[in-house]
């Protein structure tokens, strides 16, 4: 297919309906804020607390719904001796969703957190806090790269353009957008992203299998045609791996602060429980068509369309069988359908991210670790010039578009050895320190490291059991783990972290460690010091911080506001106190 002025056209045209949305709501959220004298970089961040049942669940679907989620589950689908079988995203993100609002959407919205470090930092400190948001933007930065990556291979395939200019042009759209309006804006475009995705992938299905190329997906399901079944097959040596990936997806897929920052928004907190729940459903039903789309790749015959032989498997294309699909076995008009779903995708998730990353960076490193006096003006501007560079950071990722996909997963698997046990042990668990903390988060590092990654090439430094080479990839040969090395990493530091905080709490208190010792300040009371109480206002002198810190972390509101019901209160300064944890 040559270059379609048409198909150009219908996406200019989409691009303007999303941007138009964007400046609405960012126009709609100016006003509102302006009425309640709000501080403005909160609202940026989690709007005024007031966002609806009915929004919520779709700007919770849309984040998940990736162009990556779709075009990833059709590729897995597609993929040879994966299949159905091994295509664990849209199962495991939508447990994943389950398990967030049934134990992690209420505390924290009830504590009224502005982000997802918040709990981290005013438990462990705020240097400890600022060393966990490095995993955490990682997997916001690597996932957006990700995404964008999804959305070149697509429009290289269905159009013959510039794929990186066009790949520019989508992320400052989404950049724009949510640099006025932040969170509203990247709400309201995230409702209409969704019916595109919607429309797209299921108007695209009925030409896509009722091309004569394509054999009944229901024969090919299980009976070899033209490769193996596309259900696919779970071997006796690789069960532990397939648990560990699932695993991996379903407590991996809870802290990350896309996920928590819909959460903090909602208007109360059985408001965000039924937005995580609800938007999983959503989240597995807009994975049906990239399912079946990902089937009748696998039953076709290439050889009678244009596409011809070599297969997408032979040209080392799996990654792009959604748009192949598109373009060789739809109309082109529908292709464009199919391509909106795809950029629809792309932005939803993309914006979330990038404004993910820009409020972590604003308020637990900028505000709390070097600014603790930053107005709300200076910390909106803050914002502003982070979400361009993450946006461009994201961007030029895609030039590296052969390692963003493994750089992602690592990242993914960093999240869920590093920062699941930290929130699990924030929320939950009495007793918990910053020493706990700190050499819980080294210990699953080097143990998430010393399994290798065969998508970075990264050769395991530790072969557990069950390790071996697996020639199913293009570039040649690596060793994968069947061992179930991720979650075990994971409860080791978990449990490591629990360890370490009993002993290191009975060395101190029973004075078999001097104070000195004491580098990060968990036990020990200091001399009497400036302390940032609220933004842009420093303690006395002379006021006794042990009256306005509580020794038990786990009752305190970070937030300076009374959490006794889920109503928001959204007028009230937030502060960035840390606490020590002498309890």
């Amino acid at each position: 297919m040559s270059f379609d002025v048409g198909g150009l056209v219908a996406i200019i045209l989409f691009y303007l309906v999303i941007l138009i949305i964007g400046i609405w709501a960012a126009w709609k959220t100016k006003i509102r804020t302006s009425r309640a004298e709000l501080r403005r970089n909160e609202v940026i961040m989690i709007g005024r607390r007031d966002i609806g049942l009915v929004l919520g669940i779709f700007t919770m679907t849309a984040t998940w719904v990736g162009g990556a989620y779709i075009n990833g589950t059709a590729e897995g689908v597609y993929f040879v001796g994966h299949g159905l079988a091994w295509t664990q995203a849209p199962i495991g993100y939508a447990a994943s969703l389950i398990i967030g609002g049934l134990f992690f959407a209420k505390p924290m919205r009830t504590k009224k957190y502005v982000t997802m470090l918040d709990p981290f930092q005013n438990l462990y400190g705020e240097r400890i806090g600022g060393l966990l948001f490095i995993p955490a933007v990682m997997g916001e930065l690597f996932w957006t790269g990700a995404v964008l990556s999804a959305l070149g291979s697509s429009l290289s395939v269905i159009f013959e353009i510039n794929v990186h200019l066009s790949i520019l042009i989508s992320a400052m759209i989404a950049v724009f957008y949510t640099l006025i309006g932040g969170l509203y804006s990247v709400a309201y475009t995230d409702m209409a992203q969704l019916f595109c995705i919607c429309i797209g992938l299921y108007v695209s299905l009925p030409f896509a299998i009722s091309h004569p190329a394509v054999t009944n997906i229901g024969v090919t399901a299980t009976k070899y045609v033209y490769r193996d079944p596309w259900l696919g097959s779970i071997g006796t040596k690789e069960v532990w791996n397939w648990i560990d990936n699932y695993f991996l997806m379903i407590l991996g897929g809870i802290p990350w602060q896309a996920y928590f920052q819909r959460v903090l928004s909602a208007s109360s907190a059985a408001h965000a429980q039924v937005m995580s729940i609800v938007a999983a459903f959503g989240s597995l039903t807009l994975a049906v068509p990239s399912v079946i789309i990902g089937a009748i790749g696998a039953s076709t015959d290439w050889n009678q369309t244009a596409y011809g032989l070599p297969d997408p498997i032979h040209r080392n294309q799996t990654q792009m069988i959604l748009p192949i699909i598109l373009r060789y076995l739809c109309p082109s008009y529908i292709a464009f359908f199919g391509l909106g779903a795809v950029s629809a995708a792309v932005m939803s998730s993309a914006d979330s991210s990038i404004l993910s990353a820009s409020s972590m960076f604003t308020r637990n490193i900028y505000q709390c670790v070097f600014r603790h006096e930053a107005t709300d003006r200076e910390l909106v501007w803050v914002m502003r010039v982070t979400i361009i560079l993450f946006g461009a950071a994201a961007s030029g990722m895609t030039w590296l578009s052969t390692s963003v996909y493994g750089l992602w997963y690592l990242s993914s698997d960093l999240i869920f050895v590093l920062l699941f046990p930290q929130l699990v042990s924030a929320l939950y668990i009495k007793g918990s320190n910053a020493y706990g903390c700190l050499t819980a988060y080294i210990f699953g590092l080097l143990l998430r490291i010393s399994g290798g990654e065969p998508y970075l090439h990264l050769q395991p430094f530790v072969c557990y059991a069950g390790c071996h080479l697996d020639f199913r990839f293009p570039t040649g040969p690596k060793y994968v783990q069947t061992f179930p090395f991720k979650t075990v990493s994971m409860l080791l530091s978990l449990l490591t972290n629990l360890g370490v905080s009993r002993l290191t709490k009975y060395l101190f208190n029973n004075g078999m460690l001097p104070p000195k010792l004491d580098f990060l300040d968990g036990f020990v009371s200091q001399p009497k010091k400036e302390k940032t109480n609220k933004i842009g206002s420093l303690a006395d002198d002379n006021t006794d911080l042990s009256e306005q810190i509580p020794s038990n972390t786990n009752d305190m509101d970070p937030l300076n506001t009374t959490a006794q019901n889920n109503e928001p209160v959204v007028d009230e300064v937030s502060s960035p106190v840390i606490s020590k944890t002498d309890d």
